[in-house]
């Protein structure tokens, strides 16, 4: 082959002569530079251990939580920052010009306008932001409490209560109420018809229902007056005043301080508790004091078709069992009979807001039960 075609000749790679430190390492062999690398990694480290004792030992930092980005370490020398509010709530402005204001928050927007458009502009809350916590706090107590449903139920007994004292008789007020009874009833069962009037329905009537009456249930109110017709209806003029009555004040007590106490009492069954009971007891009791022992003597006395005529005696069995002949001896006259007559009531009352009939409205069963209960009682010992 000539001499200008030659093969070029393999180069040769001369490794790197090792340090003076290396080549005492090395053990008379070839030294590879991952062996060198190794060797310096371990130095290294080896000298960071012995520099430690040298450096002063660094402070451990007050929170190891991150900082917000946004928020800015400030000079140590300098003030600390004043927090300043973000949105700010300023006091609006008058209505009108040169007009004091009242402090409310309102819309200064609406300045100018007339017609109804004007009044929907303006808030007619005191604290429509929610900014006042007392306006906040009475507003879940009125949601919670059922405070315009529990007014119209209390106001049911003190309008019974002037009835009677105005010598309404039961034979008067019972058709009335059936009346009003049908076409209430027939207008709830067409609102579970029809969406559209039941959307209506609620916007007029909201704040007198429980939330599983709008969609699920039918309005207490319908219940309320059955319940009411029914005790005035068969049943003598006392006993279906007072359990109107009982209706009206006992069940009011029993919701309010059951859902105020019913936590730190025994639970009795589901949604009554020991609390409710006894305020309604203690609210019969009372209940049945006024009626019996003050407004029924006053203004009318002990009526003919009253059932209570202000005495209570034993029957002929239970005076003979005893050994008693005389009925005088077994008959209590006056407020000893008005005192076991209210504790019979208050007992008949609370009984009857605890048991579930079937699991209807405790508006409905309520009146008929303590009517039931007390004519009873007075069938007995009357």
């Amino acid at each position: 082959m000539s001499q200008e075609y030659q093969i070029p000749v393999t180069p040769s790679v001369i490794a790197p002569s090792p340090t003076t430190s290396e080549a005492g390492d090395s053990s008379g062999g070839y030294f590879t530079r991952s062996a060198a690398r190794r060797v310096t990694s371990s130095s290294a480290i080896e000298e960071e251990k012995g520099s430690e004792k040298d450096v002063i030992p660094r402070a451990r930092s007050r929170s190891r939580s991150p900082k917000p980005l946004l928020e800015k370490r400030r000079p140590s020398g300098l003030p600390p920052k004043k927090k300043t509010n973000s949105f700010p709530v300023q006091k609006s402005e008058p209505l009108v010009p040169n007009a004091v204001t009242n402090g409310h928050l309102s819309p200064s927007s609406a300045a100018g306008g007339i017609g109804s458009s004007y009044w929907r502009a303006i808030s007619r809350s005191p604290s429509p932001l929610g900014l006042i916590p007392i306006h906040r706090h009475w507003r879940s107590f009125v949601h919670k409490h059922e405070v315009p449903r529990k007014a119209l139920h209390v106001s049911i007994g003190f309008f019974t209560l002037f009835l009677y004292t105005r010598g309404a008789q039961t034979d008067d007020i019972h058709p009335w109420l059936l009346g009003a009874l049908i076409p209430i009833a027939s207008l709830d069962v067409l609102r579970h018809h029809s969406a559209g009037f039941n959307r209506a329905y609620v916007r007029v009537c909201g704040a007198l229902m429980r939330e599983t009456e709008v969609n699920d249930r039918y309005n207490g109110v319908i219940w309320y007056l059955l319940g009411a017709w029914a005790a005035l209806r068969f049943f003598p003029k006392d006993v279906g005043v007072m359990s109107v009555m009982l209706l009206s004040w006992c069940d009011t007590a029993a919701s309010t301080f059951g859902r105020l106490y019913g936590r730190n009492t025994p639970r009795i069954r589901k949604g009554k508790s020991l609390a409710g009971s006894l305020a309604a007891l203690v609210v019969g009791v009372s209940t049945a004091c006024l009626f019996w022992g003050y407004v029924a003597p006053t203004y009318w006395g002990f009526e003919e078709s009253f059932m209570f005529k202000d005495r209570l005696t034993l029957p002929e069995s239970m005076r003979l069992t005893l050994g008693y002949v005389d009925e005088t001896a077994c008959t209590i006259t006056g407020w000893a009979a008005v005192g076991v007559m209210s504790i019979c009531s208050g007992l008949v009352a609370s009984a009857s807001e605890l048991v579930d009939v079937l699991n209807l409205d405790d508006n409905v069963t309520i009146p008929i039960l303590s009517a039931a209960g007390l004519w009873s009682f007075l069938k007995v010992f009357g």
